[in-house]
């Protein structure tokens, strides 16, 4: 058999220009987003290990403003803020308050970093006293419809603050609607929404519970958030949220639903985030910590197959870590 007669794939594999100058996806600084957590507390330095979620802290608006330019000065483009109040209570009224944990941290980093993408997680399950992301009425039923006026409100409070978006994650139908017709009517046209419009019950938020103090006192979500079997179901979720005015469709959590991913993206022109939830960081972050995996190399080869299965956004705890490896 002569050489031509098979395929000589190693041809562009032989050197690191030559696999750099035909590399199919590249993360770059400007796709991802950082979540972080900010606590409402007296003590300004604040800065509370998260124990599930090594290298992640719950921040007062001191730490957290700290902890940002310190990323930015690396590249960082985005941010995404969960709220931890002092008080709680059924209504998840801190949600909504002008003067709210998360309005506040709004301030704080639009007017220290302008050019800061600030994105904000709408929902009430860090705000209630019971931890479900509505209203629970007496029996233990949450309720959709009602749910949907305090999910306005909060969104509507985000953007007054400053938020550059926002993210409903809540998962009550009508929801993206109903802020959508919220901002429009507060003269915020131009406010996108990022959302949640793919989101399984999963067992990956575990960590996320301790680090947002958002453990429901009873039951769970499955009555709102997606069964893991189903992917059809999220085409459909997906088409409802854009008809309601979604600007970008997120899945979370990613890894164990690249497959969805790829779905959408094969379906929708809108932007794609995944969401690497804190199940899959803390996994990652054990694993390192135990010496049995290359952290670097895993974690870049996780941010690559959000971006080869269709992403435009990556939602991750690694973000910090992935902008120093790249600035070296």
């Amino acid at each position: 058999m002569l050489e031509s007669d098979f395929h000589r794939g190693r041809r562009l594999r032989m050197s690191p220009g030559v696999r750099t100058l035909v590399r199919e996806n590249e993360i770059r600084p400007a796709d991802l987003v950082m979540p972080y957590f900010v606590a409402e507390t007296d003590d300004p330095g604040f800065r509370k290990p998260i124990g599930s979620m090594p290298g992640q802290f719950q921040l007062s608006l001191d730490q957290l403003e700290q902890q940002v330019a310190g990323a930015v000065a690396n590249g960082l483009n985005s941010v995404l803020l969960f709220g931890i109040p002092k008080v709680k209570d059924e209504l998840g009224s801190q949600a909504y308050a002008d003067e709210g944990i998360v309005q506040e941290a709004v301030r704080r980093l639009k007017d220290r970093f302008p050019e800061l993408v600030v994105i904000t997680d709408v929902c009430l399950c860090e705000y209630t006293s019971h931890g479900h992301c509505g209203i629970v009425q007496k029996g233990g039923e949450i309720l959709n419809d009602p749910t949907l006026e305090l999910l306005a409100k909060s969104a509507l409070s985000h953007v007054r603050a400053g938020a550059d978006m926002v993210a409903p994650s809540d998962m009550m139908d009508g929801r993206v609607l109903a802020i959508r017709e919220a901002l429009d009517d507060g003269g915020f046209v131009s406010a996108p929404i990022m959302s949640y419009a793919v989101k399984y019950a999963s067992a990956f938020y575990g960590p996320f519970r301790e680090a947002a103090e958002s453990t429901p006192t009873f039951g769970d979500r499955k009555t709102h958030q997606m069964d893991p079997a189903n992917s059809r179901e999220a085409l459909r979720e997906a088409a409802a949220d854009l008809d309601e005015g979604a600007d970008i469709l997120m899945v979370k959590p990613g890894l164990p639903y690249l497959d969805v991913i790829r779905q959408l993206r094969d379906s929708f022109e809108a932007p794609i985030a995944a969401y690497n939830v804190s199940g899959e960081y803390s996994m990652v972050k054990a694993a390192a910590q135990n010496g049995w995996v290359d952290e670097e190399r895993m974690v870049m080869e996780i941010m690559t197959s959000f971006k080869r299965a269709g992403t435009d956004i990556i939602i991750t705890y690694h973000a910090e870590d992935v902008l120093r490896w790249l600035n070296r």
